[in-house]
């Protein structure tokens, strides 16, 4: 079957599932395969539950008409969704980077939602099947739509270009992060630097740091560029630090607009500058950026802060890395708050560089006098730490329970997968 004939099928069923745990009546099932799964096992099941269709790559699976068999499923998933983006001349923005990629995102969409009917990418579906599934996510009548675009490895990001086709992009930074499968901070430039390839080559637009000179290296033969940063750009912004939330003061044609927002440290300067920038260049009056910034609340452990008790938290489990781990621990470091502790998870994907990153944050961290510091996981193994340490987070979080803490202001910080957030329910029990 041809993508033609498929996607004449998928708008009279424009809704995909790739789970039959999730699978609503109606919906196009798309049997993928994985290292340690089998999608095209569940397309029986996955018809008798509703779907419409079932899209599978083995015959042996083709159980009656309603099974369409293609070459690769997950190849069809990407070719369908680029048909479908084929179908929009609108704004097609793109956004990668080592850090800050989903809160940049979340507040482009809450500043340009408020004058255009958005679309943007669901939680962190940024990879090789996410995004084609948010490609498909998009109704008629959407005006803009905002791609997030994640990669650990090089040719990713061109991939995903072909696929979604951006007009427009930013690259929030190139950090250390994803440092085995990028190969070192130059490979982490080349990878996320595919973005800006595609717009050179496709003579589209990006939205730069005008405060980070590589960016400007990296943007070298790009025509169309607006800029945001702290001088010299665009759209100009500084931080206004309010014990630990961040403010953000716009300078705009000799006016000052003082954003107040609700998210922790001023390394979310750069994220918040970056809606500022997109909705002024989408002609989004200033006060309605204000009022979409002033009212977004992180979640997913994404800098979040509470009150728990007598104690102040900080929970940013969601990633880390060393630069994120960095500017996050200085940030702290110099916040106007009593008895600070530190709770960090180890950072993951680090590869040859792991046992340097991790000593060099220890290092970091024995800078500053803190009221405690707990450290997990076995990246910190036989590194001379002088501080708590435990293998999990569940042994960490068993010890905070039967030690609670009084009176602190806690930054809890760590990989995804080291369940940091553990810790912090932890402090409820």
């Amino acid at each position: 079957m041809s993508i033609t004939d498929l996607y004449e099928i998928y708008l009279q069923h424009p809704a995909v599932q790739t789970d039959t745990r999730k699978l609503e009546k109606g919906q196009l099932y798309f049997a993928l395969k994985g290292p340690n799964f089998n999608g095209n096992v569940f397309a029986e099941k996955a018809l008798e539950v509703g779907a419409a269709y079932a899209i599978i790559d083995e015959e042996e699976y083709k159980v009656n008409d309603r099974c369409i068999l293609v070459d690769n499923v997950l190849e069809t998933l990407q070719d369908l969704a680029n048909h479908h983006r084929k179908q929009f001349d609108i704004p097609f923005v793109a956004i990668t980077g080592s850090n800050g990629k989903t809160t940049t995102k979340e507040l482009i969409n809450s500043v340009l939602s408020k004058q255009y009917n958005t679309i943007a990418t669901r939680g962190n579906l940024n990879n090789h099947i996410g995004i084609p599934l948010t490609l498909l996510d998009i109704p008629q009548g959407t005006e803009i739509a905002i791609i997030e675009m994640g990669a650990n490895h090089q040719k990713e990001i061109a991939s995903y270009c072909t696929i979604a086709e951006p007009t427009h992009a930013v690259i929030t930074n190139c950090g250390k992060a994803h440092i085995e499968g990028f190969g070192g901070v130059e490979g982490v430039r080349k990878g996320k630097g595919e973005l800006y390839d595609f717009i050179r080559q496709s003579k589209g637009m990006i939205f730069r740091n005008a405060d980070l000179n590589y960016l400007k290296e990296m943007s070298a033969g790009i025509n169309e560029q607006y800029t945001y940063g702290s001088a010299n750009a665009d759209v100009i912004g500084k931080p206004l630090m309010d014990d630990v939330f961040l403010k953000v003061a716009i300078l705009n044609r000799d006016n000052e607009t003082v954003i107040n927002t609700n998210l922790v440290g001023d390394y979310n300067f750069p994220n918040v500058m970056t809606a500022v920038a997109i909705g002024m260049h989408f002609n989004v009056p200033i006060e309605k950026i204000r009022s979409a910034i002033e009212a977004y609340n992180p979640d997913n452990s994404r800098s979040q802060w509470s009150v728990i008790g007598s104690n102040k938290v900080i929970l940013d489990a969601y990633n880390a890395n060393p630069t994120s781990m960095r500017a996050a621990i200085i940030n702290f470091a110099n916040a106007d708050l009593e008895n600070k502790t530190l709770w960090l998870g180890g950072m993951k994907e680090m590869g040859d560089a792991e046992r340097e990153e991790h000593q060099e944050l220890i290092d970091l961290i024995s800078k500053y006098n803190w009221h405690d510091v707990i450290l997990v996981g076995n990246e910190f193994k036989g590194i001379d730490l002088h501080y708590k340490w435990f293998e999990t987070s569940k042994q960490a979080a068993e010890y905070v329970a039967a030690n609670k803490p009084e009176n602190t202001a806690i930054l809890i910080k760590g990989s995804r997968s080291t369940k940091m957030e553990l810790l912090q329910e932890a402090i409820a029990q």
